[in-house]
Formats: structure tokens, C-alpha cells, sequence
């Protein structure tokens, strides 16, 4: 598009790509967030859109606007309805975390609900092994609806929902941004105590699942594409 002399070239990435390589926590490791960043605007790119970032700061990497949208807003609507049909009571609502990194994005749920928030602390032997977790907060009794922007071996997201039933949940239900859903996520949640694992289509899923719930982003990102083709403001857009 570049090449072909376009005015304006606008990148829309539901999912971006190495975000969870945003910082160099131990020696020797490189940061792909920001070699992602540098080949898009190597390329061209005059705007990105984009959807939960799994870190705010990758904002800083892009030299050019960057439109960060929010799943919340979805899954937010989606609580409200779950409560209306009574199939969660918000008296009896939690937010939590499977882990005390993403306690941020949980605790704004929490705030726009009204509920309290519950932490699961985790530690690791290695990426994507979990050895130990324990819960900051009470759940006995409650409906827990468990928060994450990424669901990768879903290790830790059934590890947390388990944890919460042993400790007296009612239900616990999982929110997730972007379903990477690499083997055996799929059988883990089927095989574990959520009721039911809710995520959207920015990284097209297939495999199915009883328990797997899968929102659209389409009209979101539709309505931001048009908003900055005919230059209107989408700051309501971020209203979380």
C-alpha cells in the first residue's frame, strides 16, 4: 500500500502479536513487543487499532497514533445480561484474578460492577507451568467471574477455578480477551469446574467446547474503523 503511493494506511490487529514479550526480565531476552512495533512502522503503518494489550506501555513503542480498544466493554454487557436472566446473582458477585498481574484490569470490573475483588497469587517453576496458588480475598458462597486478557494452556485460568469451588464458590465463570487456546486448553476447561470460559473472535477458534462461549469484536472495531475514516472522536470507545 505504501509502495502504491496510499495516503494513509491504518493496521487493525485485534490480537497483537509477541505482546507478552513487552520487557526484558531476565538477562539475554529480547523484547518482541518492541521488534513488532518497529516492523510495522518499517512498513508503513500511519495508525493502529488495536485490542487489549497485555501491557498498557506497549503503547510507547509506536511512533504513530495508536487506538488501544477494550474487550471490557463486551464482556461488561454480557455480565448484565447473565444477571438479568438471573443465572448470576450480583449480590453474590466477585470479580477476581488468576494472577496478581492482571490485578489492574480486574479491579476495574470489579469498580464498574460494583463487586468486590478476589487475587490469586500463582508461582511459576517455568512459562506456563504453575506450581503453587492461593487466594487473597473470600469466595465462599460467591459467584466468581475470574478475569485474563490472554488464555494460552489455560493452565492457570482452571487452576484458579478449581481452586475457587475447593474454597466454596458457588460458580465461577472465566472472561478472556484472546483465546491462543494452545493444546490441552480446550479439554482443561471442559474438564475443570468453570461453568462456563467466555472470550471474543480476535483470534479465530474453532475447536468448540460445551463451556466455550465466543463473543464478537467485529462491531467494535467496525465502529472504530469509521470513527477515524471520517475523523470523529473514539474516546467513548475507552469507556474502560
Amino acid at each position: 500500500a505504501k509502495r502504491a503511493s496510499a495516503h494513509y494506511i491504518t493496521a487493525v490487529i485485534p490480537y497483537f502479536g509477541w505482546a507478552r514479550q513487552d520487557r526484558k526480565d531476565k538477562p539475554r531476552v529480547s523484547i518482541g513487543a518492541k521488534l513488532i512495533a518497529d516492523l510495522l512502522q518499517t512498513a508503513g503503518i500511519s495508525r493502529l487499532i488495536t485490542m487489549d494489550l497485555h501491557a498498557d506501555q506497549i503503547q510507547g513503542f509506536f511512533d504513530v497514533p495508536v487506538d488501544h480498544l477494550y474487550a471490557s466493554n463486551i464482556f461488561i454487557d454480557y455480565v448484565k445480561e447473565l444477571i438479568e436472566k438471573k443465572e448470576i446473582s450480583h449480590e453474590n458477585l466477585v470479580i477476581a484474578t488468576p494472577d496478581v498481574g492482571g490485578t489492574k484490569r480486574a479491579n476495574t470490573y470489579a469498580k464498574t460492577l460494583g463487586v468486590p475483588l478476589v487475587i490469586c497469587h500463582k508461582l511459576r517453576l517455568r512459562a506456563n507451568v504453575v506450581a503453587e496458588m492461593r487466594i487473597i480475598g473470600d469466595v465462599e458462597g460467591k459467584d466468581v467471574l475470574l478475569v485474563d486478557d490472554i488464555v494460552d494452556t489455560a493452565g492457570t485460568m482452571t487452576k484458579a477455578a478449581n481452586l475457587m469451588m475447593e474454597n466454596g464458590a458457588r460458580s465461577v465463570r472465566a472472561l478472556a480477551s484472546h483465546p491462543v487456546m494452545s493444546d490441552p486448553a480446550t479439554s482443561r476447561i471442559e474438564q475443570s469446574a468453570l461453568s462456563e470460559m467466555i472470550f471474543t473472535n480476535s483470534i479465530p477458534y474453532t475447536k468448540g467446547g460445551e463451556k466455550i462461549n465466543c463473543l464478537s469484536v467485529a462491531p467494535m472495531f467496525a465502529e472504530a474503523i469509521r470513527r477515524v475514516v471520517e475523523h470523529e472522536s473514539i474516546s467513548d470507545l475507552y469507556s474502560m
